[in-house]
């Protein structure tokens, strides 16, 4: 799909430099940019982000612009949680503004559209100045998002006092959300400092939507549809464009070093459990104990993507005693992997990205969550979806591994699971197609963002 439009289109792409989240926004800016030729990205992030992300050549009419990380010159990091980020939010809209007026000095064109990160809230406002529409992306799932715009409606009505111990009270009120576990709410909402900058930042983006042209979001209207019909009824446009694992796959290569795919080749079908945490979690010492004893003992076969750094923390004798029954790798073609049909079980952190890849290739998962959105994804795996079950008390013992592999493996519930999830990946991969939702999206996101608005 090919656009015309008008050459002096100048869309500014603004980045949220951490995480998987500056590759999110390429994928999109990418095909963006390949359906509208003549329209100029200028893609904003730190000068590290682009690095890699431009490790891997663009659509020419793509430029990458380096913002300040906020970083002063010799600053000693204290080890503070979130450090990178606070820095960076301090100086990020001055920046990001300074920085935009020198693309449109560099370019010769005036910007015409701010697409950006939903967390750089104040990107609304710099759209709002110039006149021109602000589209935020969503990475995540449709449910956090909403989350996210009902955080005072949930402060209100829960209450901000004593919560200590309430954790598994169920909230009905959230319009679009049947039901959910209180402790499953993203921290930044109610349990974690809500005068920090990344809380701030999550609150006043939730208050910002409303001045959005289009909300797009990372995922498929047919997973979440009550809750996204809300949400359309409360913001101008809300677009489900993905899930961008089959919409926009990684430019990068796909290799497979150490050897996983012959690995699996060599497997039972729908037997081995894959063990992947992303690039950011990895569970302390003793669940990684828990987690490999629960394998040995229940003799499950596994492939699992753990650093070199960590396998000092595995059981005594464990990598000897895998033999052929297991494999542990540094890293992962995770998705070509998910693909493969002997794997039987995703454990992962529940990190939207991960979760819909392993809807992509129909494998039920067992969720052993962290933070942010992570915890909401497991309730809705496990409560909404059907697609998986939580680990027992939200942490690996050995019993409750051995328990949640037997049920996804061998039980009535696995086979109910795997149907679940099946009917998703089918939804998933319909929504992707020609005459997809989520196809559909893209082309009326396309015409907002290629809007003439001279």
């Amino acid at each position: 799909m090919v656009t015309t439009c008008s050459a002096d289109q100048h869309v500014a792409v603004l980045a949220f430099p951490f995480a998987t989240h500056p590759d999110l926004l390429l994928r999109l800016a990418r095909r963006l940019a390949a359906a509208a030729p003549t329209v100029t990205f200028s893609f904003f992030s730190t000068a590290k982000s682009n690095a890699s992300l431009f490790a891997v050549p663009s659509p020419d009419n793509i430029r990458p612009c380096s913002v300040s990380d906020g970083i002063p010159e010799g600053y000693v990091f204290s080890g503070k949680p979130q450090e990178d980020i606070d820095l960076f939010l301090k100086v990020a809209p001055e920046e990001l503004g300074r920085c935009l007026r020198a693309a449109e000095r560099n370019t010769g064109r005036k910007i015409t559209c701010v697409v950006a990160d939903a967390f750089l809230w104040f990107s609304g406002e710099m759209a709002e100045e110039m006149h021109v529409p602000w589209v935020p992306l969503w990475t995540a799932a449709a449910a956090s998002l909403s989350v996210h715009f009902y955080t005072d409606l949930i402060r209100e009505t829960v209450g901000l006092e004593d919560l200590a111990g309430r954790e598994d009270e169920i909230l009905k009120f959230i319009p679009g959300i049947r039901a959910l576990r209180l402790g499953d709410l993203p921290a930044e909402v109610l349990f974690g400092d809500l005068g920090s900058s990344f809380s701030t930042m999550l609150h006043k983006m939730g208050q910002s939507l409303h001045r959005a042209a289009a909300v797009p979001i990372n995922s498929f209207e047919e997973i979440d549809p009550v809750v996204t019909k809300d949400l359309k009824a409360r913001l101008r446009k809300v677009l489900n464009i993905g899930p961008f694992n089959l919409t926009s796959p990684p430019r990068s290569s796909i290799s497979d070093e150490y050897g996983c795919i012959p690995w699996l080749d060599t497997q039972q079908a729908k037997s081995v459990a894959y063990i992947g945490f992303g690039t950011v979690a990895t569970p302390p010492p003793n669940e990684l104990v828990a987690l490999a004893e629960a394998l040995d003992a229940s003799d499950t076969p596994f492939l699992w993507s753990l650093k070199d750094s960590f396998k000092m923390h595995l059981p005594k004798g464990f990598l000897e005693r895998m033999g052929r029954n297991g494999k542990i790798v540094p890293w992962a073609p995770q998705v070509q992997v998910l693909a493969h049909g002997s794997i039987g079980v995703f454990i992962s952190h529940c990190g939207w990205s991960s979760v819909s890849e392993s809807i992509a290739a129909g494998v039920p998962v067992i969720g052993r969550p962290f933070f942010g959105d992570q915890l909401l994804d497991s309730w809705m795996v496990e409560n909404e979806w059907e697609i998986g079950v939580r680990i027992e008390g939200g942490v690996f013992t050995k019993m409750g591994t051995m328990r949640a592999l037997e049920q996804v493996l061998s039980s009535e519930k696995g086979h109910h699971l795997r149907e679940q999830v099946m009917l998703y990946k089918e939804l998933a991969h319909k929504a992707v197609g020609p005459n997809g939702s989520s196809t559909k999206n893209f082309k009326a996101l396309l015409e907002i963002i290629t809007r003439d608005s001279h």
